[in-house]
């Protein structure tokens, strides 16, 4: 099942690595390998990346990046193939990313000359970008007819346990998940308090604001990496951080 409606659907530039996502999802509906198996496969994808990082293999460190995405994208995929939806799942997900997020910070910081203040303002300024990627998306997804409905614009309490899955297990990744993500839901919300009023984003403005997703974010990397141009990552992500403004006022303006 789509997460949106044919009217609803946009042009994601974060989205690219989608199509080997279905790929590898139809490989494994029929077998064993369950949604989780998928989310952790994509972390050990990341942390390959962090190694061939360390040891200066920039163009191998872009390719389990991009690779990463791809598995990435195949958890949700594998789990709407086999009608095995998760919350576990996905709070496991988006706690490896912000997991994977700062380790290739604080890798990137630890290879190249950019200071840890930097680079820890660089990881606030991703996960800012990437909260108001999603704030809007999941938005849209809500109000889309037939659209996915498992992620929430608000959440305040653990969520019912799903069949397959335990509410012990649920309860604990949501508190993790909002620790880990609740100042910044909480930032991003301050900021734009009153979008999930509005009727619909259009597909223009949800393709812009892609540029914040978190695929085309590590998209980014994957290129500046063996491009050398490590040293400019870290300052790249902070200023990029300024088109939240940009974003929300455009929102504000022309979309109510």
């Amino acid at each position: 099942m789509s997460k949106l409606s044919a009217q609803d659907k946009f042009l994601d530039l974060s989205d690219y690595a989608r199509p080997f996502g279905k790929f590898l999802a139809n490989q494994l509906k029929n077998t064993r390998f369950t949604p989780i198996h998928v989310t952790i496969l994509f972390g050990i994808s990341g942390l390959i990346a962090i190694y061939c990082i360390l040891t200066n293999h920039y163009i191998w460190a872009g390719f389990f990046i991009i690779l990463k995405s791809g598995i990435d994208a195949a958890d949700g995929e594998l789990a709407r193939l086999k009608n095995t939806p998760s919350y576990v799942g996905r709070y496991l997900d988006s706690v490896f990313d912000i997991i994977l997020n700062f380790l290739f910070i604080m890798t990137i910081c630890y290879v190249s000359k950019t200071t840890i203040w930097f680079s820890l303002l660089a990881f606030i300024g991703i996960q800012l970008q990437g909260t108001l990627y999603n704030y809007y998306y999941v938005i849209l997804r809500n109000k889309s007819v037939g659209g996915d409905t498992t992620s929430k614009v608000f959440e305040y309490k653990s969520p019912k346990a799903l069949p397959g899955e335990t509410q012990k297990a649920v309860n604990i990744l949501f508190g993790i998940y909002t620790i880990v993500y609740g100042l910044f839901d909480k930032i991003i919300h301050f900021l734009d308090q009153d979008a999930y009023k509005v009727k619909t984003f259009p597909n223009w403005f949800m393709t812009l604001v892609s540029l914040y997703g978190l695929g085309f974010q590590l998209l980014v990397i994957a290129f500046m990496l063996p491009m050398n141009l490590i040293e400019f990552i870290v300052p790249f992500f902070i200023i990029y951080t300024l088109l939240i403004f940009v974003l929300i006022g455009i929102r504000k303006a022309l979309i109510k």
